[in-house]
């Protein structure tokens, strides 16, 4: 560790599928956090932890903020507007391929009441997709947004574009001092949290419509078999009988290819092998069920009157 290491906390906002576990497991070198082409992957907050001989970078994942249809929504936006606070830098990452949206300018007028010490990069992701014209409007559209952003970087999640200007402009605004974790821990998860998130991604991929987003994952046993690796018992809940024939599928097939999936990301993930097995149960209306809520972890906020 040099005598000028720097260290802090970078929590990364944006909407929904803009890339944010894209990007965070691209600048780490491993995946850490569920990703698919769905919007509202990501639904806890989780730190993905960079180490340096020169830096340590925690980043603050966060929920796509949102115009919320349920409860579960709602409780997902307070979770990543509660994600800004106390962090010492704060990263907006927008989806540059399209032109601002009504989410992005709801986020905005967020960073505008943010302390000036929390300096705001922006970062426009996707660039791999636009032309370098088009490039220049959306960078002058989203520059508008935040005219107080201390940085503005174009970037590509996928392709690598802007990575190491990203992390060179972070490390040098985080402030001089020790890290806070040990330098081979790379999230605050344990892996029988990232299991179930990488089961819903499995489900995110290979389900149509409004089923993916209708379900949420209970790792019920995770056992440790030595070297014959570890026995996963996960439940699938859905809100209704009709999403639960459809996660099944006919002769159990789409279980059995959410399973495969799931299993392959999980021990590609853990560095073994892994024994996955996974049911389906019907959860009536859990999205908008404080009770259900609460028992995922969930926790909604009581209004000032």
């Amino acid at each position: 560790m040099t005598d000028n290491f720097h260290s802090g906390f970078v929590a990364v906002i944006g909407r929904p599928n803009v890339g944010k576990s894209t990007l965070i497991n691209a600048l780490l070198g491993q995946k850490i956090a569920a990703v698919s082409p769905r919007a509202q992957t990501t639904r806890r907050t989780q730190l993905g932890i960079l180490t340096t001989d020169e830096m340590q970078i925690v980043f603050v994942d966060t929920p796509g903020l949102h115009d919320p249809h349920h409860k579960l929504g709602q409780a997902l936006n307070q979770r990543a507007e509660e994600a800004l606070e106390g962090v010492d830098l704060i990263l907006w990452l927008v989806d540059a391929s399209v032109n601002p949206t009504a989410e992005d300018n709801r986020i905005a007028s967020l960073l505008i009441v943010i302390p000036d010490r929390t300096p705001v990069l922006l970062g426009l992701n996707k660039i791999d997709r636009l032309t370098p014209e088009e490039l220049t409007a959306r960078l002058e559209a989203y520059q508008a947004l935040v005219p107080n952003a201390a940085l503005t970087i174009p970037l590509s999640a996928t392709r690598g574009d802007g990575r190491d200007e990203l992390l060179a402009a972070l490390a040098s605004r985080l402030p001089v001092r020790p890290p806070d974790y040990p330098e081979d821990q790379v999230t605050d998860l344990y892996e029988r949290d990232i299991a179930a998130d990488l089961i819903r991604e499995a489900c995110l991929i290979f389900l149509r419509d409004e089923v993916p987003h209708s379900i949420i994952i209970r790792v019920d046993e995770f056992t440790e078999r030595g070297d014959k690796g570890a026995y996963i018992a996960a439940t699938i809940f859905v809100e209704r009988d009709s999403q639960k024939g459809i996660v099944i599928g006919k002769g159990g097939k789409m279980l059995k290819k959410i399973g495969s999936a799931a299993r392959k990301e999980i021990e590609a993930m853990s560095g073994r092998k892994v024994f996955l097995q996974l049911r389906v149960k019907v959860l009536k209306d859990w999205r908008n069920n404080e009770n259900y809520l609460r028992r995922f972890g969930y926790r909604l906020k009581k209004e000032k009157r």
